[in-house]
């Protein structure tokens, strides 16, 4: 059942993507608004393909959250990458376009950047993609939660009949060896015997 449901969302997922994609190419990229328009179009779209498996329960079900260390760690450094192509790929000149340019060529980044504009729409689309991974959901949300809080997983507790026996209490001498043979007689013992196993 779950990776039916799972499929279903990623079809439909996988089509409101492949519209919003389509829908990018009907914008006119001369212009900075109509390329900016596009990247945005671009980026949803891989933002709608990151949700299609939240809405499908891959991550537990419950209300998205946004995972602190996933947006830090992962998220933003690809935001800088990203923003930096994406600057860079303007058409025209410019301040920004002008200004990035001359940076990458400073910091010696300057072919990987152009050879990036020529993917352009990957790295909008995949930009989309990463920060929709940022969510997670852990279960239904308490009222006054906020989406940033990060509830720590609940330990499941262990009955008391299973406990484990701390290892001092294990006789260690010659003698002990024999007391330990008097107690493997008991009930007790032979409970803490197949726990230690």
């Amino acid at each position: 059942m779950f990776g039916t449901v799972r499929g279903v969302a990623t079809l439909v997922g996988a089509g409101i993507a492949g519209g919003l994609i389509w829908l990018s190419t009907q914008v006119g990229q001369d212009s900075t608004g109509g390329y900016w328009a596009a990247m945005g179009i671009l980026a949803g779209a891989g933002l709608v393909m990151a949700l299609s498996q939240l809405a499908g329960g891959w991550t537990k079900w419950g209300m998205p959250r946004i995972s602190a260390g996933v947006f830090l760690i992962g998220f933003l450094p690809v935001l800088l990458v990203a923003g930096w192509v994406l600057l860079a790929g303007q058409p025209g000149s410019n301040w920004f376009q002008r200004h990035i340019d001359s940076w990458s060529g400073s910091i010696a980044i300057d072919g990987p950047v152009h050879d990036l504009r020529s993917v352009i729409a990957v790295v909008a689309f995949g930009l989309g993609l990463v920060f929709g991974l940022t969510f997670d959901t852990t279960g239904p949300r308490s009222a006054g939660e906020s989406i940033w809080e990060s509830r720590a997983p609940e330990q499941p507790s262990v009955p008391a009949e299973t406990a484990v026996v701390p290892a001092e209490t294990a006789p260690t001498t010659v003698h002990g060896e024999e007391e330990a043979a008097e107690v493997e007689r008991t009930p007790d013992a032979e409970t803490e015997r197949l726990v230690r196993m």
